[in-house]
């Protein structure tokens, strides 16, 4: 569900005004202070995801990584280079595994707390000056406003993995269940898919340019998302147990982890629930089910279908456009943290007609993430995207109830490994020709 105010539509030159840009960086902290405010404070130092850090290393990772982005205009020296240089980056791991630490290793809360209000206000400071009103300046603000967003999605799914006892809030009142939608595929024609960003004022990360068209043979591909309805059967069939669904390192991470139910769903006798935020509620059946790239692909195999290629999506959610047309429909997240049904009146479709495409959970593609031709690496974040095109890691297109709105443009590329089943990511597949046009 999202809040009833449309995202204002803007030129690009005021968009990336300075004052306007504060704002947001400003609204952006509101956000990730409520959530932050959402963990009972001796609950602090736990690690709900394994591999992630310890949630005190958020309070101040994302004050670390404005000031280092924008120490090239500071005029002084920071005086919290240590703690810079911790929250950039953690603890290191061991052997390049995961984090080590223990809470012991890392400073205590009203140190982390007192870092967080210093960097605030030395860069509030900074921004405020009329000298620093330049187009690099800009630059760097979108990428530590969009960062900061980027991480507000992450602590919120980080927070869905914390046991409800170590919070404090409520699930808004639960969806009321509707009829099943029909099931059916849109058929989409040859054509162009934009992959990347062509409006040279627009921000955009490295990842998103330069822009590329694709040729995208005939296809069809899932009205709707594929639901916890749907998924059920495939549990209940077997499908977590049946080796011929699973790639040999799906297989082997299936074991060792022990997956053999969708890491947000709890199994309560014989009855499913739903893990949302605060309370376990009864399984959403019409609701999409967010699963790992694993999980969906054996799912895919076990209906003798496959997932979308990441133009296939494209040209499904935008045609041969490369902008936009329904971006004035886009909204901002309210407090809800669990999708609609797949089929609610809300959501937005596509000019094809594919629903829930955006904003109501990411969807994995096949396509591994790769740069495209012509990529060149940020100077001031090199390792935003370059490390991740190792083919161990797989597009994802739209956006979840979580997502920021400025995140939800057509380019914006999203990545995961494919055993990471604690993003808000499900899926939806296609039928026709495997491959793309020259």
């Amino acid at each position: 569900m999202f809040i009833e105010i449309p995202v204002q539509q803007s030129t690009a030159a005021a968009e990336s005004a300075p004052a306007r840009l504060r704002e947001r960086l400003a609204a952006a902290r509101v956000q990730t202070d409520a959530l932050l405010a959402c963990v009972r404070p001796e609950f602090l130092y736990e690690r709900p995801i394994a591999e992630r850090h310890r949630l005190a290393f958020y309070i101040g990772h994302l004050e670390a990584f404005d000031r280092n982005l924008l120490a090239e205009v500071a005029r002084e020296r920071s005086p919290d280079g240590e703690l810079d240089r911790l929250f950039a980056f953690g603890i290191d791991p061991i052997d390049g595994g995961l984090p080590q630490d223990t809470p012991a290793d890392w400073p205590r809360l009203p140190q982390i707390q007192a870092y967080r209000d210093r960097v605030r206000h030395s860069l509030d400071t900074l921004l405020g000056s009329r000298e620093v009103a330049t187009p690099r300046v800009r630059q760097l603000l979108h990428a530590a406003i969009e960062h900061r967003l980027m991480h507000a999605e992450t602590l919120a799914y980080l927070l869905h993995q914390l046991p409800f006892a170590h919070k404090r809030g409520q699930d808004p009142a639960p969806l009321l269940e509707t009829a099943p939608p029909e099931p059916g595929t849109i058929p989409i024609a040859r054509g162009t898919a934009v992959l990347g960003l062509r409006d040279a004022d627009e921000f955009g990360w490295d990842n998103e340019r330069p822009a590329l068209d694709v040729d995208v043979a005939a296809f069809e591909i899932d009205r709707y998302k594929v639901s916890n309805r749907q998924f059920l059967r495939f549990v209940e069939h077997g499908g977590y147990d049946e080796r011929a669904l699973w790639s040999d390192a799906d297989w082997a991470w299936r074991q060792s982890q022990h997956v053999e139910h969708p890491a947000f769903w709890i199994r309560d006798g014989k009855r499913w629930q739903w893990k949302s935020m605060f309370s376990a509620t009864p399984l959403p059946l019409d609701a999409p089910v967010y699963v790992s790239h694993a999980e969906a692909s054996a799912y895919a195999r076990w209906v003798g279908r496959r997932l979308p290629s990441e133009a296939q999506w494209q040209r499904a959610a935008f045609g041969d456009a490369a902008h936009d047309p329904s971006a004035a429909q886009l909204r901002e997240p309210d407090a809800r943290f669990d999708p609609l049904p797949v089929h609610a009146p809300g959501l937005v479709p596509s000019a094809s007609g594919a629903v829930g495409l955006r904003a109501n959970g990411w969807e994995w593609t096949r396509t591994p993430f790769a740069a495209l031709p012509g990529f060149v690496p940020f100077d001031f974040y090199s390792g935003y995207s370059a490390p991740f095109f190792d083919q161990r890691h797989f597009v994802l297109k739209g956006g979840s109830p979580r997502t920021a709105a400025c995140l939800l443009r057509p380019s914006f590329r999203n990545w995961f490994q494919p055993h990471y089943p604690y993003a808000y990511a499900g899926f939806r597949l296609v039928d026709g020709d495997e491959g793309e046009g020259p």
